[in-house]
């Protein structure tokens, strides 16, 4: 499988699992409204961040060819992956508050979006990085990190739904645990990849 696609899954399965604003939405309104409405809170992402895509990658296109700034951005990606590591680490269940408020649930998913600095941060430190890089190698690879990421991240946050409308317990089980002591694993290996490009732009290290 192609090493983007695979970073953009492993990304998104992360990013869409994690307790987050957006996970809890999505989990509440499945408990308060049933499935369907959980989805249209886990779409949100797909109205929200073409516009932070854009300026992102428009952005670090103007400091393609400066190595120092890229090596920079990298190393704040790497404690980003850090940080998310650690949270998927010591994720034991998603804590949600019940409540009778009013549906719309998709405004509500895309507000939370919105206004969460998660999506800003991944692509202005770890996505757009990825998809410049990508884009070197080809238009279609860089398509490919794109989907890959939001395949996994809309899909995992409506498995989220799904299961929270059929079965509260099992958000806090095992298998939840499991789920993202593994994405934790994988992101540490993510971040080592970025600290190992990070000190290549910044010539600690040769390519």
């Amino acid at each position: 499988m192609d090493a983007f696609l695979t970073a953009g899954i492993t990304l998104g399965l992360s990013a869409g699992l994690s307790p987050g604003p957006l996970s809890t939405l999505v989990i509440s309104h499945s408990l308060q409204h049933g499935a369907r409405e959980g989805f249209k809170v886990a779409v949100a992402p797909f109205i929200t961040d073409v516009p932070i895509i854009l300026v992102s990658i428009f952005a670090l296109s103007q400091l393609r060819n400066s190595q120092t700034a890229l090596g920079l951005i990298s190393m704040v990606g790497v404690v980003v992956l850090s940080y998310l590591a650690y949270e998927s680490f010591k994720a034991n269940r998603v804590e949600v508050a019940v409540d009778a408020a009013e549906v719309r649930s998709l405004g509500k998913g895309a507000l939370v979006n919105i206004f969460s600095p998660h999506p800003y941060l991944f692509w202005l430190t770890i996505g757009g990085p990825r998809v410049v890089e990508a884009w070197a190698q080809s238009p279609w690879t860089a398509a490919g990190f794109i989907a890959g990421f939001y395949a996994s991240l809309v899909g995992s946050k409506m498995s989220l739904a799904y299961v929270a409308a059929r079965s509260k317990p099992l958000l806090a089980g095992t298998g939840y645990r499991l789920v993202m002591r593994f994405l934790g694993l994988a992101l540490l290996v993510l971040a080592f990849y970025l600290l190992w490009d990070g000190l290549v732009l910044l010539h600690v290290l040769s390519p």
